[in-house]
């Protein structure tokens, strides 16, 4: 029997809550979870989804060895030389603070999971929906919603709830730790100076120079919009950044994306009126203003998706939902939005044409230099992928329109 074509264009599970990070030419993507039937199931931890930038093609699901992480949602993830670490999260259990890192340059062509326990120092207390700066080979950790002891309690921590019996407090962080991962060493740096963003989680951060910028989140009932940046030389904060001109509206489960020396990508999330959010917007550090981008399209919100940049200034939006997690979490997605945020290079441009056009340049493909004929047939590979991919979006939304009529 013959295979189908349409195997080589597989897609990685839909999920939201998981982690995503770019090495090389490659996107990343580990755990998440998804909704059946109104329950919450946490993907396998030794499933790691890669996707080609050059090709446009999710290569078969790699199976990771070694220390395996628990299954989980909300952990955050970041990339520092070739490797994937993964900090926190949300399991089965209740919440984390272990560390894992997985070497994804492997010359063998297995990932294998690695626990670190080795290290000095103390770690953050356990907490999810946190996020990350990566800095001169440090991982720079703010924020998240989790769990301390009674004798853990202090200023950075505003309390939710609490279980008296067992002297046990959740609530959201606005401490900021840092692990080494030279030396392997935990610390908590003493801020200089600057007022503190508020406690908060589902935010999100982004690092251009040495500063480190956080956006939005959410602490009780309260979603919100405020810029702050913390200097990772000096820990120095600049409190509350004042913007000029309008800005985004309030939000939670967002990605903010550096792009460029200057200019953050904020994307998605959802709206303190619990509305899921398509919007892109950009801000640039020099006017210190806000750009809302106006031909992004209405129809694709995302909430608590993973964003990460390509080689060429594009960020690839992954997975999220399109609903409201908290009350209809069904709409759990798996496409790969990509958003160009700067001109292609001109070779880019050329490639793509000629990737577009394949049938009509058919006979003359082959004359191309072999090293410029290598790059061409992955843009053949890429444009077919997305066709392919864009019959099946619709036939599935015609079929859908059939069944409901």
């Amino acid at each position: 029997m013959a295979a189908d074509p349409s195997d080589q264009f597989c897609v990685a599970e839909e999920r939201s809550g998981h982690c995503a990070v770019v090495d090389g030419n490659f996107l990343y993507v580990w755990g998440g979870y998804v909704s059946i039937e109104e329950n919450e199931v946490y993907l396998p931890s030794d499933e790691l989804w890669i996707y080609d930038m050059d090709s446009g093609l999710w290569q078969t699901m790699h199976l990771m060895e070694g220390e395996l992480p628990t299954s989980m949602s909300g952990s955050c993830g970041a990339s520092i030389n070739g490797k994937l670490y993964i900090f926190g999260g949300f399991d089965d259990k209740g919440y984390s603070n272990r560390l894992y890192y997985v070497n994804l340059r492997t010359k063998t062509g297995t990932y294998r999971w690695k626990k670190i326990t080795n290290f000095k120092g103390q770690p953050p207390t356990p907490r999810d929906k946190l996020s990350c700066w990566v800095y001169k080979n440090r991982l720079i950790y703010f924020g998240g919603y989790g769990c301390r002891k009674h004798n853990e309690l202090s200023d950075c921590f505003d309390v939710h709830d609490a279980f008296w019996e067992g002297q046990i407090f959740w609530g959201w962080h606005n401490d900021v730790h840092v692990f080494d991962t030279t030396t392997q060493t935990w610390s908590q740096p003493a801020i200089r100076g600057g007022d503190p963003p508020q406690p908060r989680a589902a935010h999100t951060c982004a690092v251009l120079g040495n500063k480190g910028y956080i956006f939005g989140g959410r602490v009780l009932q309260t979603r919100m919009n405020d810029l702050h940046c913390l200097n990772l030389d000096t820990w120095t904060w600049s409190g509350r950044i004042n913007i000029s001109g309008e800005k985004p509206k309030d939000r939670s489960w967002h990605t903010l994306t550096p792009i460029g020396d200057d200019r953050l990508f904020l994307f998605g999330g959802l709206s303190s009126d619990n509305v899921p959010l398509s919007d892109g917007w950009i801000h640039s550090i020099a006017t210190n203003g806000w750009k809302q981008l106006t031909h992004l399209p209405k129809s694709r919100p995302r909430l608590w998706h993973t964003a990460c940049l390509g080689q060429e200034g594009e960020v690839m939006v992954f997975g999220g939902s399109k609903d409201d997690l908290l009350f209809m979490d069904t709409g759990h997605c798996s496409d790969l939005l990509i958003f160009q945020t700067q001109p292609y290079s001109l070779l880019r441009l050329c490639l793509d044409c000629i990737g577009k056009n394949a049938a009509l340049l058919e006979n003359q493909i082959p004359c191309l230099p072999s090293k410029l004929l290598q790059e061409v047939l992955k843009k053949i590979t890429f444009w077919a992928a997305m066709t392919h991919r864009q019959e099946r979006k619709a036939e599935t939304e015609r079929q859908s329109q059939l069944n409901s009529t």
